[in-house]
């Protein structure tokens, strides 16, 4: 899975990890929750958090482990990140609130798709990005640093630093 190749998403160990996360968001979504409690239930699961980053429930992802947030992250209520492989968010990156980030992706042919395998590719997020509310990343894109990315957006192609890319499917502004 983590390589990138097929993987059976029905496979004993991958559901166990998916349980252990479910349990986890449970814990992480609670009410009542201060800043500090959300940021080491973070540092718990996530590959690595910096200081600072904060991310506001709720919250959903995968498996959580192969996320790596930088210091100062900000995201707000109800993202979503599909993390069946390495999803990185930059350095003081603020992320709209139900911004979806999907590294789970599907064979394209209808005779693959028929066995239930699946695979990922990388997400990668820059520093100091805005994303707006809404926004859709896909599998395999990345975004450079200081880029903007429009409310609503759906991000299938990768986005150059300090861009701006707006619409569906989203476009660099120039």
């Amino acid at each position: 899975m983590l390589a990138g190749d097929l993987y059976d998403p029905m496979d004993a160990e991958i559901v166990a990890d998916q349980e252990q996360t479910l349990a986890w968001m449970e814990r992480y979504n609670a009410a009542g929750q201060t800043i500090a409690q959300r940021h080491a239930l973070l540092a718990e699961l996530f590959a690595s958090v910096g200081p600072g980053a904060n991310i506001r429930a709720p919250f959903h992802c995968d498996y959580g482990y192969n996320i790596t947030l930088g210091d100062g992250v900000f995201m707000n209520f109800g993202c979503v990140i599909l993390d069946v492989v390495a999803v990185s968010i930059g350095d003081r990156t603020m992320i709209g609130p139900h911004v979806k980030i999907f590294a789970a992706d599907h064979p394209r042919d209808a005779e693959t798709r028929k066995t239930g395998l699946e695979f990922g590719r990388p997400v990668v997020i820059g520093k100091d990005v805005w994303i707006g509310g809404g926004a859709i990343i896909v599998p395999g894109v990345t975004i450079g640093d200081g880029a903007v990315i429009g409310a609503g957006a759906v991000v299938t192609r990768d986005v150059p630093a300090g861009a701006t890319a707006v619409g569906n499917p989203a476009r660099v502004k120039s």
